[in-house]
Parts: structure tokens; C-alpha cells; sequence
């Protein structure tokens, strides 16, 4: 509790309010939003990691075009327009000629040029998402061209489909722009800014960044120099809150105007509220039971499909899910074009016993079943390990954090294990599948640990080739075919990584705050208004 009096006061202090006791309602101009930032490490775009600071460089920083948050479709932003080439090996971008950076610089090609290359040449986590595609920072000067001023031209290093990259770069992280003079003003040792860029911003967005207090808050202040619309918001205000009860009841006294990061029981307890709106969103990735292909009992496709009629779905998803995730069986992100019907998989304990009858073992078996010691991680995996139980299947739970489960499936040291992931940041077929399936190398020095098919030691040239073929397919309903066959391929297969639930974003906020887009990836706090 101490804690949390600490918060609201600082909090009261930093918009410059009065003490708790006579709070009665945030600032009109100013977005106090709480949510956990144990994960934001840096604001350095080439550096970050995780939801949380995409959703604070949105606010910072532009890209060339961004995803609707309505039907994440492509839409301008600093490019105007853009123009694929006929033989779909570049893309050409026209900039808006009226962009600058909070400096006061104005924004040309020849700085989108450079932070793509900056991105390549630190080689760090942000670069993944093009590395992947076959980037390198060697020929990234062949690759990122800056024709004139207002002209920028990015080459493709090999066949690829375009409306994909257009979806990286839409994405805060490996598509920032950053003001190039001002960074190289703070560059040491050859860093490329990269120090100086860990607490401060050099971006062209609708917000420049004033503070970052690491686990505590982050504030925001309006960009006067910025191209579109003055946001309505002259400052937000970002508090960590890691704790959901604080939150539930910092939003109910009206010291906070949003809430993320909240637990289920405390959501449930503000639906119906006149006051507070509770909305959820598509989100990224699933929620998965995954196998290691290494053990010989779940390299066996027999006890994979046991594994997989195993899973209480509709259980587990009336139960545990709620605001977490939705009932979801496909390894493609809802709304994608190809994504075919859940296939109707049911918790079916006596057709898996058969199953692991038929694969040798009759009386199942002990293993052990990894998992995040935090929610819904341990009630879904306690679920699914009652229901393993049910087919004779005795599954240990252990326990951990994030760096000490997923560290297991990166070194491939695991057996069982409930997680989250599967890419779908870019709402495209392609970005799932290279995360959940496609595997070039499978050998242990390959260290592929971006692809959870490698980290499963799942192995399939076919469905590789089947991959690759869907991706470069020019025609889009040709292209949705393909994407069907492989689900009915994955399906046949029974995959690694066996999705149960799809994962949804959800916040809570005061009900007058409007134009709240709720999905991190996409959030934007420009079009905030508060009606009073």
C-alpha cells in the first residue's frame, strides 16, 4: 500500500495536481496511463523488445506507413504514396514534403536511409524482422537509397511479397525514422547514438519524450513541430503499475485514465460500469502447448494427436482466457487471407488413449510440462495437466520466468511446455508461419531461436518449400489457396506447437476518454480526446 500512496503522489506531483485526497478527475489535456514497464529496457528503436515500448514509440517516432488499427490495413504516414516495381523487387516511396522532427529538422529520405542502415549495422534485436528477409547491413547502402530529398527506394535483396515489408516497416521498432543530424550529435565511440537513445528521442511523431525513470514513469509531451493534427493531449503521462488491483482502483477513483497489464478478476469486476469502458482487441501470437521433437515420445505424430484431443479448449477458454485470449486452433492470426475454419478440436479423452495406445504406449507416461508462473500460463497449464492426467499422461509443472522457461525452449531443453507466441505483428500468413513452423536448419549450431520451429526441433522440407511457394505467390487468391493447403498440411501433420487460444489485448478507461485504440502494436494516443 505504501507503494502504491507513493505512486499516486508522485504521479499528482509530476501533472502538477492537487494531493490524492482532492483528486476528482485527471487533467483535461493530460493522458495518465498506467501499465508495467518491466519489460521497457531501452527507447532505443533498434534495441527494443516487446509490446510495451512498441506502444511508447508510437507516440515518438514515424514510420513510412503504419497499420490501420480498424482492419490493420497499409496507410500513409511519412510516405504519401509508394509504388512496387513490376518485377516486385523494390518499392518506391514518395515523402511528405512538410515533416520534421522535433528539432526542427526537416524529414528527408536521406534519414529514413540512414536508420534503416543504422538498424542493420547494430545488428540487434529490432533487426530480426528484416534479417529474416534477407537483409544485411553489407549491402544495406545497396538497399536503402535515398534518390532525392523526398524520394527513398528500398531494394529487396530477394524475392519476397512487398505488401509484407510494407508491414515491417510499419511497425515502430525496425521502421522508426530518426532525425539523423541529432542522433549523430550524440553519437560516442561509434555507438551511432545508441547510448543517448537509451533516454532520450529523436523522432517526428505527435509526442517527444521529457522523462524515462526507469520502472516508474514516462512522460510524453507534445511535439510543437509536429506535421499532422496538435494532439488534444498536451502531455501523458505513463506509470508503472505492475500490480492489477492498484490500477482497478486508481481507474475507479478517477487518478488514472487508462489501465493495461490488468488481471482478469479485476476487469470482470469494472464490466458494467458506467464509468469505466473495458474493450478488447485482436492482439498477436497464440497460446500454445508445444512438444519437443528431441524426445522420442513426442516425435511420434500418434502421441502429438493423443497431446492434441488432451486440450480441454472451450474449457480452458470460458475459464481462463477471458481478456487474455479467444478460443483459437488455426496457426494463422484471425482476419489473414487464407485462414481457414477452426477445425473443431474437443477434449476426447478415450480417442487419445487409443492414440497412445497405438503409439506404444498404453499406460502413457511421465514428463514435464513448462510454464510462466504467472497468469494464464499456470491455470491453463494446470488445466491442460489434469486433463493430460485423465489419458494417463503425469505431467510435472515447472515453474519460472520468462528468461528461464523460454531460455529451455531456446536451448531446446524441454519436453512439454504452455507458452505465447507465433508471430502476427505484420497481419500476414507469412509472419505465423516463420514463427511457429518454417526451419531451414535444424541443427543445434544453427541457433535459429527466432524460429519456434527450431525450437521445438520440428523438421519438414516440404512444409518449408510450401512456405516459401505461398509467400511469393503474385496473385492473392492463389495466394489464399496455398496458405489453405498448408493449414490442411500442418493439420495432417500435427504439428510441434498446437494453439488453443489466439491472444487479445484488453484495457480499461475512463469511459469520457475517447479514441482509445487499444492494441499496443497500433496504439496512438494523437487522436485522444476527453469529453469534459
Amino acid at each position: 500500500m505504501k507503494r502504491f500512496l507513493a505512486s499516486v503522489a508522485l504521479g499528482a506531483l509530476l501533472i502538477g495536481a492537487a494531493p490524492m485526497g482532492a483528486i476528482a478527475e485527471t487533467p483535461a489535456d493530460q493522458l495518465i496511463v498506467a501499465t508495467s514497464m518491466s519489460n521497457i529496457l531501452t527507447l532505443d528503436p533498434a534495441t527494443i523488445t516487446g509490446r510495451e515500448t512498441v506502444q511508447v514509440l508510437n507516440n515518438i517516432y514515424d514510420t513510412l506507413v503504419i497499420l490501420s488499427p480498424e482492419d490493420r490495413s497499409i496507410q500513409p504516414r511519412i510516405a504519401e504514396s509508394w509504388e512496387v516495381a513490376p518485377d516486385r523487387m523494390s518499392i518506391r516511396f514518395k515523402l511528405r514534403q512538410d515533416a520534421k522532427f522535433a528539432s526542427g529538422n526537416p524529414v528527408t529520405a536521406q534519414d529514413v536511409a540512414w536508420s534503416l542502415q543504422r538498424l542493420m549495422k547494430l545488428n540487434l534485436a529490432q533487426a530480426s524482422f528484416l534479417k529474416s528477409r534477407g537483409f544485411t547491413a553489407d549491402a544495406a547502402p545497396t538497399l536503402f537509397v535515398a534518390e532525392d530529398d523526398h524520394t527513398f527506394v528500398m531494394n529487396l535483396p530477394k524475392p519476397d511479397d512487398p505488401n509484407l515489408i510494407l508491414m515491417v516497416l510499419a511497425q515502430s521498432g525496425p521502421g522508426s525514422i530518426l532525425d539523423t543530424k541529432t542522433v549523430l550529435e550524440h553519437e560516442k565511440d561509434g555507438d551511432l547514438g545508441a547510448d543517448w537513445l537509451t533516454l532520450n528521442s529523436a523522432g517526428s511523431g505527435p509526442f517527444t519524450l521529457t522523462q524515462w525513470a526507469s520502472n516508474e514513469y514516462i512522460i510524453l509531451t507534445r511535439n510543437d513541430n509536429y506535421w499532422g493534427p496538435a494532439p488534444a493531449m498536451n502531455r501523458v503521462l505513463m506509470r508503472h503499475l505492475p500490480e492489477s488491483q492498484s490500477q482497478r482502483l486508481m481507474l475507479e477513483q478517477g487518478d488514472i485514465d487508462v489501465a493495461y497489464s490488468m488481471q482478469a478478476p479485476d476487469l470482470q469486476s469494472l464490466e458494467g460500469s458506467e464509468k469505466i469502458t473495458v474493450a478488447s482487441a485482436p492482439g498477436s501470437g497464440f497460446y500454445y502447448l508445444s512438444v519437443s521433437m528431441k524426445d522420442e515420445r513426442f516425435a511420434n505424430p500418434k502421441v502429438r494427436a493423443a497431446l492434441r484431443l488432451l486440450i480441454d479448449y472451450e474449457g480452458i477458454n470460458k475459464a481462463v482466457m477471458p481478456y487474455y485470449g479467444k478460443l483459437h486452433q488455426r496457426p494463422l492470426s484471425t482476419g489473414v487471407a487464407g485462414l481457414l475454419p477452426d477445425p473443431g478440436y474437443k477434449l476426447d479423452v478415450e480417442q487419445a488413449k487409443a492414440l497412445l495406445a497405438e503409439a506404444g504406449y498404453p499406460d502413457g507416461f511421465k514428463t514435464t510440462l513448462r510454464v510462466l508462473s504467472e497468469d494464464p500460463f499456470m491455470k491453463a497449464a494446470t488445466a491442460i495437466q489434469n486433463t493430460l492426467a485423465q489419458a494417463g499422461i503425469e505431467a510435472e509443472l515447472i515453474t519460472g520466468s520468462g528468461d528461464q522457461i523460454y531460455g529451455a525452449m531456446r536451448e531446446r531443453n524441454f519436453e512439454l511446455l504452455v507458452g505465447r507466441g507465433g508471430g502476427g505483428q505484420q497481419p500476414h500468413a507469412d509472419s505465423n508461419l516463420r514463427a511457429l513452423a518454417y526451419n531451414p536448419d535444424n541443427s543445434d549450431e544453427a541457433k535459429l531461436t527466432n524460429y519456434q520451429g527450431w525450437r521445438t526441433s520440428y523438421y519438414d522440407p516440404k512444409l518449408n518449400e510450401m512456405i516459401e511457394a505461398a509467400l511469393l505467390e503474385q496473385d492473392p487468391a492463389k495466394q489464399a489457396k496455398l496458405y489453405e493447403e498448408i493449414q490442411v498440411y500442418m493439420d495432417q501433420s500435427v504439428m510441434s506447437i498446437l494453439p488453443f487460444s489466439e491472444v487479445v489485448d484488453t484495457a480499461a478507461y475512463q469511459s469520457d476518454v475517447q479514441g482509445m485504440i487499444v492494441s499496443p502494436w497500433v496504439s496512438r494516443f494523437e487522436g485522444v480526446t476527453k469529453t469534459r
